[in-house]
């Protein structure tokens, strides 16, 4: 965090400083995790469902935590304290007052939601403004009311670029982060039913997304394919399209797949641009304009966007990475997370890499958060194996029981599909049958763990 008097930090949070010099200056790292703290650093003691951050008072002390925000002071401790309310409404209003402080030195912020892509976006982004400039990032999926604001609360005075993603929580949740992030440069990757059980369904889903575009950023970047997206028309922006649509101004021409990459052909501003990228799937080819459209709108020149991130292996671990293990298979792991729409994107991948002379394999598990739909859309999924022509499908895993099932109904299958109700099950039928030159895609929601079937599948520690 940058340099704040223990007065300033009162004030900017409404608290009272109960234990503390008011003169004193503290500068360390912010964090609601009392593990990851040390000298000179910042502790927000947070009230949780199961826990309760005040228990680890003693232990900050100890670690030598320059300051703590709490709601419940311990006076017997020689910590400095600030009481405030609510310390998550706290973490949210210090944040806000950092942006505040470096804006008027050109800061630029740049906003990603959508239902699928942003934390592949935000990392293509990131390598490319970090050719030209400070940029600073979430880390992992750091998008919520705690871990945006803690992203921010990482800034530097120099830092020239701060991209954040928002996660949705419900109607509100959105535009309450951004309400004091005001991104310069917003965009809207998707719409689809990815949290759609949560939210009662994709037309609550529509409004929660379109609620970054509130605050009148100067660009707005929304997908030209996506029919609900592409009707987004904020107020006061520039509006800049990307997509295969013929209205694009970021326009993919053509994604060709192979297990060596993707390789993109896009038409910029009048230009052709060639994009070869290492990572796999059409969808990345929408991730990839999504990132230059953003790059664009702050002045960068595409040809360099393109070349930084031509040599990113996998946008994050667990997301289309690809191995190769030492029986001459190959995996993709991508159960980092899973939706209708990430599902079929990916066993698009697959069936494309499969006319290529491979035999595929699809290790597929339970895709959480999708309420009433679960049903209907497991069901989909399998049949869309069959549609695919993919080779093998083996559902892992509690909830997966309805994609096996949708397979079979789908195509006279017989022993192309495969229930196991546990991962160890699972990963012991599959191993078995795999051959040289196999593609095997493991896809599902974080929660099932199927991310570490995929891990043992590729001989990865």
């Amino acid at each position: 965090m940058i340099e704040l008097s223990l007065l300033e930090i009162t004030k900017a949070i409404g608290g009272e400083l109960v234990v503390g010099d008011p003169g004193n200056v503290v500068s360390g790292k912010v964090s609601t995790d009392s593990r990851e703290l040390g000298e000179g650093d910042i502790f927000f003691a947070k009230l949780g469902e199961n826990d309760d951050g005040h228990r680890f008072l003693p232990e900050v002390q100890k670690a030598g935590v320059a300051l703590a925000i709490v709601s419940k002071e311990q006076l017997d401790l020689d910590l400095p304290q600030i009481k405030v309310a609510d310390t998550v409404q706290a973490l949210s209003l210090l944040a806000s007052h950092v942006l505040e402080k470096l804006r008027p030195g050109g800061l630029k912020v740049l906003g990603i939601t959508g239902s699928n892509g942003k934390t592949s976006t935000k990392n293509m982004l990131a390598l490319m403004l970090s050719e030209i400039g400070k940029t600073l990032s979430p880390q992992g999926s750091y998008n919520n009311e705690v871990g945006l604001p803690l992203t921010v609360l990482r800034l530097a005075e120099d830092t020239q670029y701060l991209i954040l993603e928002y996660g949705a929580a419900g109607l509100g949740s959105i535009a309450k982060l951004a309400k004091w992030t005001k991104p310069d440069v917003a965009a809207v990757l998707k719409v689809g039913m990815a949290h759609a059980g949560n939210f009662g369904g994709v037309e609550n889903t529509a409004k929660i997304k379109a609620e970054l575009l509130q605050f009148s950023p100067e660009v707005a970047v929304i997908n030209a394919d996506d029919p609900v997206v592409s009707g987004f028309s904020p107020e006061g922006s520039a509006i800049v399209g990307f997509g295969f649509d013929q209205s694009a101004a970021i326009r993919i021409q053509r994604a060709e797949i192979a297990l060596s990459g993707t390789n993109v052909k896009l038409e910029i501003s009048g230009k052709s641009y060639h994009a070869n990228l290492k990572i796999l799937g059409e969808h990345h080819a929408m991730n990839l304009a999504a990132a230059l459209a953003m790059a664009k709108a702050v002045g960068m020149d595409m040809q360099q966007a393109i070349t930084a991130v031509e040599n990113l292996d996998y946008p994050e671990r667990w997301r289309m990475q690809l191995s190769e293990a030492a029986g001459g298979y190959w995996v993709i792991n991508d159960a980092y997370n899973a939706s209708p729409e990430s599902m079929r994107a990916a066993l698009q991948t697959l069936a494309t890499i499969g006319r290529q002379g491979h035999r595929t394999i699809a290790v597929l598990g339970h895709m959480a958060e999708l309420g009433e739909y679960s049903t209907a859309e497991h069901d989909q999924v399998g049949r869309l194996v069959v549609r695919y022509n993919i080779d093998q499908l083996y559902a892992v895993g509690e909830g997966s029981k309805l994609i096996h099932m949708g397979a079979m109904q789908e195509g006279s299958w017989d022993g192309e599909s495969e229930y196991h109700e546990t991962i160890s099950a699972g990963f012991d039928a599959i191993r078995e049958k795999l051959t040289a030159g196999d593609v095997v895609l493991v896809k599902a929601s974080n929660s099932t763990g199927l991310r570490f079937l995929g891990d043992d599948l590729a001989g990865m520690k």
